[in-house]
């Protein structure tokens, strides 16, 4: 008997009276009056439960069962318990089983199925199919929009039809395979999967936090140093059987090596004393890291299938550009990135030429706020860093003296001017800048303030990336161009003259925003989230698909 209570309206039509239901002109001899109906009210615009779960894929799932005539599909007990223990494992790629009627999927995966009612026996094909459509197009491009965290964010997302995937699928009877097809193909995403999994099994250790003062030294004894131990031995970086003979709360040679390892992989000086941030990184939960790793493995989901064969990838959070080639990483590179306020914009784009010896148009904000102050206090700020002046815009600016501008009266509504430093050692964007033409104004370029690549934390730039050694990187980016070696670039720059210059062809450019990454040695690195948006991401990851 039907309890009524416990079904939605358009699940109780769908129950006890079908006959409601118009069947698709195209329906094929054979279809199931019963998902016929559910797909109805789906088309119809209708929340629709199945053994008291809603179906999420709202145009996948009609898709479908379209193309196969409204039919049955997951007759095959092997095709459930497949898709049963995928969705099970959801959790090693940072998403929730539960999004994916796990529990129902588990205990209807091995029930026998040919003696149950017809209209049960759709709602079991109506729930598999919809678990592997929602799963599968999670996989493949995440299950939160991008846009909606990073308004900035632009990239060529990965995109199927889920309802052809799911017919493959079918026919091969390989659900794990397909499955799994989906996922980002790069090394690295399984890697983070790989880590993931070895710290779930650590996440419900005690892990009470350690006091963060006073700052411990190598030869110092204390009683955290013990605890210290067995925390570097659970997160790799002291081997568990490197025990010592000496006091246990002794700070020794030993335990000094790991720690440099330590704050080597979390971005700290890797000076082997323990203060407030060395602390604060032992105190870093695995649960709390194994969120870094769901962040970072879900905006892997959102990144194109092909990075490029060569590619520029610059990751904010962790201050640092490389350049793949082909694979392998040629070159690696510390940078600077945007402050809090002035943040780096996360999107892919592409190279397409360098500029050197450029000239630096100050933008309008940084005008206003930055260099009219400057100006205000120090009379001879522009004549210093041989900036010019022009009224106007384009082809029709003219140069203005600087000395017949009273600045004081200037201000947001009232600026008809631009602010052009010149070409030389001292200007803002140094002697190169690496151009991928973009809404944002973003760029890659040398800068004069080379002292702050020293710094663990980099955020000092407006939003513009800062790259230490910029002339290793327009070398190789030049490679392929003819009669340009490091030799001609550096006459270039010693001329002062700007000079652009096109690559060979474009080089695609990742700005990335990953607080937790494998390196190329197969160590798990951690960084702080300097812009707080871990946050953000993780609540909408882990919120409720209904909500």
């Amino acid at each position: 008997m039907i309890n009524i209570r416990q079904l939605s309206f358009v699940t109780l039509l769908a129950t006890i009276l079908p006959s409601l239901w118009l069947a698709p002109a195209h329906a094929a001899e054979g279809a199931n009056e019963h998902i016929v109906s559910r797909i109805e009210a789906l088309n119809g615009g209708f929340p629709v439960e199945v053994l008291g779960s809603p179906l999420m894929a709202k145009k996948a799932l009609p898709a479908f069962y379209a193309s196969n005539g409204y039919r049955l599909a997951w007759d095959s007990m092997e095709y459930r318990q497949q898709l049963a223990g995928a969705i099970g494992r959801a959790s090693n790629d940072g998403l929730l089983p539960g999004d994916y009627h796990a529990d129902l999927l588990a205990s209807l995966a091995s029930a026998p199925i040919a003696d149950i009612s017809p209209a049960r026996r759709a709602d079991i094909d109506l729930l598999f199919s919809d678990a592997f459509l929602v799963f599968g197009s999670h996989l493949l491009e995440g299950k939160v929009n991008p846009q909606t965290i990073h308004a900035e964010w632009t990239a060529n997302r990965r995109q199927r039809k889920m309802e052809s995937v799911l017919a493959d699928a079918l026919d091969s009877g390989d659900i794990d395979h397909t499955l799994d097809a989906l996922r980002p193909s790069h090394p690295a995403y399984r890697q983070l999967m790989d880590v993931r999994r070895s710290l779930a099994s650590e996440a419900a250790a005690p892990w009470e936090p350690l006091a963060d003062r006073p700052t411990l030294r190598p030869g110092e004894y204390d009683p955290r140093v013990p605890e210290v131990r067995l925390r570097l031995a659970a997160l790799g970086d002291l081997e568990p059987t490197d025990s010592t003979d000496q006091d246990p709360q002794l700070y020794n040679a030993l335990l000094e090596k790991a720690i440099r390892a330590f704050q080597s992989r979390h971005g700290l000086e890797a000076d082997g004393v323990i203060g407030r941030d060395t602390f604060r990184a032992l105190n870093l939960t695995p649960a709390a890291r194994i969120r870094q790793l769901d962040a970072t493995l879900e905006r892997w989901r959102w990144l194109p299938e092909s990075l490029g064969e060569t590619y520029v990838l610059v990751n904010i959070a962790g201050f640092e550009l490389t350049l793949i080639d082909r694979g392998s990483e040629v070159l690696r590179k510390r940078v600077i990135v945007g402050k809090p306020f002035r943040q780096t914009p996360v999107f892919s784009d592409q190279i397409e030429y360098l500029v050197f010896n450029p000239t630096w148009t100050v933008p309008r904000t940084i005008m206003l706020q930055d260099q009219l102050p400057q100006i205000l206090n120090d009379p001879d700020y522009l004549a210093r860093l041989n900036i010019s002046v022009y009224r106007g815009w384009g082809a029709d600016r003219v140069p203005v003296d600087p000395a017949t501008i009273d600045w004081s009266a200037l201000g947001r509504n009232n600026f008809p001017y631009q602010l052009v430093q010149e070409p030389g050692p001292q200007n803002a964007l140094g002697q190169v800048k690496f151009m991928l033409p973009n809404q944002y104004d973003v760029y890659l370029h040398d800068t004069p303030g080379r002292g702050l690549f020293a710094k663990s934390e980099r955020t000092f730039s407006s939003g513009c990336i800062r790259v230490e050694q910029p002339f290793d990187l327009a070398e190789r980016l030049l490679a392929g161009s003819p009669n340009w070696s490091r030799a001609r670039i550096e006459g270039v720059i010693d001329g002062q003259v700007p000079q652009t210059v096109l690559l060979p062809r474009p080089v695609p450019v990742h700005l990335q925003y990953w607080t937790a990454w494998v390196d190329g040695e197969g160590r798990i690195q951690y960084r702080n989230d300097i812009y707080e948006r871990d946050a953000r991401l993780l609540k909408e990851l882990k919120g409720s698909m209904e909500g």
